[in-house]
Order: structure tokens, then sequence, then C-alpha cells
């Protein structure tokens, strides 16, 4: 039986949704949390606690929790590289930043032509080594995510790292406020939300879908799915192509056509998932104040 942690919309999510699976609330007391990230060989995760300053840290092979990180430039999102380095989003600091497998850190974004940037929110790295990340302005917009200023590039867009030069270059210019990105398992395609409409009087609540070409461009913008409940935040996809979104009342599973067949019903504002365990079959949920957790019958598209 199918328990109540679900809410199938379309009978094609009961693939998804185990019986007798129950979602699980893992810790509590964050005031935004975000930014997951999982490491396999360590059995742990890592995630913000964007307000507090501090990064912490999941063990699953004693359910224990910890502070990683404190203070920490009010990390936003995080991802792991393909050498097992902890990719970073820096709000206070407004930089993207990377730590090193002996400890050391290195800078890997912080101007674009010259100019600050406003405060990356969201990362993922392609297999070639490249970096993508997103930067609207709300590590700026105030001083509860990082320190309030003005925006120097006067504009809120995607950019790309390139992995031989490291020269930072703007893929998409025609968002509000990008957030979350992934991209497809064959990486054929780009996924990204715009929560525009915490700025903009009904502006954009969805995410849309690029052409990635080889040489690190995108094209072909359109529109994938509009959210139903709240905004969309951060995402992964599934090794079905299935995209797990966070959502004002949950996670959301949109099919790879952009169907929504079913919810995750967490109790708060979910900011970002993660899939971890042994099996990448463990979703961990930032749900505001707390982290929680459910087991699926699927696996993570890629690592990282």
């Amino acid at each position: 039986m199918i328990t109540d942690t679900f809410d199938v919309i379309d009978k094609r999510f009961t693939r998804y949704a185990m019986g007798n699976v129950h979602r699980e609330v893992l810790h509590t007391g964050m005031r935004w949390a975000e930014g997951p990230a999982y490491f396999p060989a360590g059995k742990f995760l890592l995630w913000s606690d964007i307000p507090n300053d501090r990064i912490m840290r999941f063990d699953e092979t004693d359910n224990s929790v910890s502070v990683f990180q404190s203070p920490c430039g009010n990390h936003n999102g995080h991802t792991v590289d393909p050498e097992g380095r902890l990719v970073s989003c820096e709000h206070r600091n407004r930089r993207v930043s990377r730590i090193e497998i002996d400890g050391s850190l290195t800078v890997l974004a912080s101007h674009f032509d010259g100019k600050r940037l406003n405060s990356p929110n969201d990362v993922v790295v392609k297999s070639d080594g490249s970096i993508w990340f997103t930067d609207p302005t709300y590590g700026i917009d105030g001083d509860y995510e990082g320190d309030k200023a003005d925006s120097e590039i006067g504009g809120s867009h995607v950019y790309r790292i390139d992995p031989q030069s490291g020269a930072v270059s703007a893929v998409a210019t025609d968002f509000v406020k990008p957030n979350g990105l992934a991209f497809s398992p064959d990486e054929s395609l780009l996924y990204i939300a715009d929560t525009g409409a915490t700025h903009v009087e009904d502006g954009p609540r969805h995410i849309r879908v690029f052409d990635v070409s080889d040489s690190g461009t995108l094209a072909n913008g359109r529109l994938f799915a509009t959210s139903t409940a709240g905004l969309f935040d951060g995402f992964r996809l599934d090794v079905d192509g299935n995209i797990w979104t966070s959502a004002g009342d949950g996670v959301h599973c949109y099919t790879p056509d952009g169907d929504l067949i079913g919810k995750i019903l967490t109790g708060e504002v979910v900011a970002n998932v993660e899939f971890g365990g042994i099996k990448r079959n463990r979703l961990y949920i930032c749900a505001t104040t707390s982290l929680q957790a459910v087991y699926l019958n699927t696996r993570a598209a890629r690592r990282p």
C-alpha cells in the first residue's frame, strides 16, 4: 500500500512510490535549508543553512548531524564534481568556489566582465568538467542570506566556467531570477528554474529546458513546466529522466514530457533535493527548517 507520504496524480507515479515507505525527518532547527550534496565515499550529506551561515553534515552510518563549517559565507547551492570535490555557491562572498582534496580553497568565479557576481545560487558540473551556475540577487537583496548590495552586473544570468581556461561566459541572459539547474541523463538538455515571481508581479515560476551544444552554448529554450504550488527551486533527475523538483507543498515529480505525475508531501516548503545512499535511491529533501528523506524505486541519473 502506498503511504500518505505520496500523492499519486497519475498511475505512472506508482512505479516510483514504493509501498509501506514513509518520509523521514532526519534533523530540524534550520532557518532555510538548501544546497544538499552527497558524498558516496564518505556516506554523508552536506547541506546549507543559509541564514545561520553554516554548512551541516548528516552521517548515514549513525544518523548523526554536525556542523561542517561555520561561518562559511552564507553558502547556498552545492554539487560534487567527478573528482569528489565540493563545489559551492557563496552568497556573502559572491563567488563560486571549490574545496580541493587537500582541504584548500579555490575560487572558480567571482566576476563577469570585470563586475562582481550577484550571489551565485545553484551549480552543476558537466562530465567534461565545465561548471554551470545561476546568479540571481537573493544574497544581496537584504542582510538575511548575505550582505545587502546593489547588483554591479544589472541582471541575473546563467554562466558557464570553461574547464580548460577557467573563463566565465554568460550562456543565458533572459531570466528574471534563474535558480536551480540540472542536466538530462545524457547531458543533451539543461533544465533551469526561474523564480522571478519573487520580484515581479505575475513573474515566472517555471522550469525551462535548453538544448546543449558540444561547444557549451544553449539554444531552443522552451517552457518545460509551471509550478502548481509555490515556486520551483532546486531539483534532480533520475535514470528515467524524471525531474524531482522542490515546490511549495513538497517535491513534485515530472516526466521528461513535462507531465506532473505525483508528489512527495513534506509539510514544509522545499528548497532543494539530492539523491544519496549506497544505491543512490534515497531522496534527501531540504524543507525550510528540516532535512528529510524518502526511499524511491529509482536512482540518480548521473554522478555528480
